[in-house]
């Protein structure tokens, strides 16, 4: 089931969901939207090759950023954060999608999916178009519609990315089992 905006003021109004901070327009028919943050992380070009198992200097790959506004290239891969810390209950996860103006433009976003009693900013992969787009923090970029569960989640997520802060960059601990 997908929560209306009636459902999603209730959630909030009682604590359950938390998203903060919360704009007057924010709340939507059917989601939530979401504005770019002050953070990016762009993709850097690069033959060195990146190995999920060992440690990372991520400086390597990635050009950490804090912006009012910034271009995105023509066909360039980022990453961008929301400026909201978004906070769902057991019963509730989340799809993040692009506002359709921007899909509009070519933008592309990969699916994102926030888990049940995930807390934190939300990272956000953003893929350009074929020709350079102007994008500004505190515009509403991603929108968020919330599915309720069938039942609650016994364990709530509690994962690595639980709590981030910001653009977060992939963490990779896990040991990759042998088939």
């Amino acid at each position: 089931m997908i929560l209306s905006d009636f459902d999603l003021r209730n959630y909030i109004s009682s604590g359950r969901l938390v998203i903060d901070p919360l704009f007057d327009d924010t709340i939507r028919e059917n989601g939530v939207d979401l504005r770019l943050g002050k953070q990016i992380a762009r993709l850097k070009r690069s033959e060195k090759l990146l190995d999920t198992r060992t440690s990372v200097d991520y400086n390597e790959f990635y050009q950490i950023e804090w912006v009012d506004e910034f271009v995105l290239q023509a066909d360039e891969k980022i990453l961008v954060t929301t400026l909201e810390k978004v906070t769902l209950p057991s019963d509730l996860m989340g799809f993040v999608q692009l506002r359709s103006s921007f899909a509009r433009v070519g933008l592309l976003l990969p699916p994102t999916i926030i888990d049940a009693g995930f807390s934190g900013n939300i990272t956000i992969e953003v893929r350009g178009t074929s020709f350079p787009v102007k994008l500004y923090s505190g515009q509403r970029f991603a929108h968020i519609v919330f599915s309720k569960l069938t039942t609650p989640l016994e364990k709530p997520y509690s994962g690595k990315y639980q709590g981030q802060v910001g653009v977060t960059l992939p963490i990779f601990t896990e040991e990759v089992k042998k088939l």
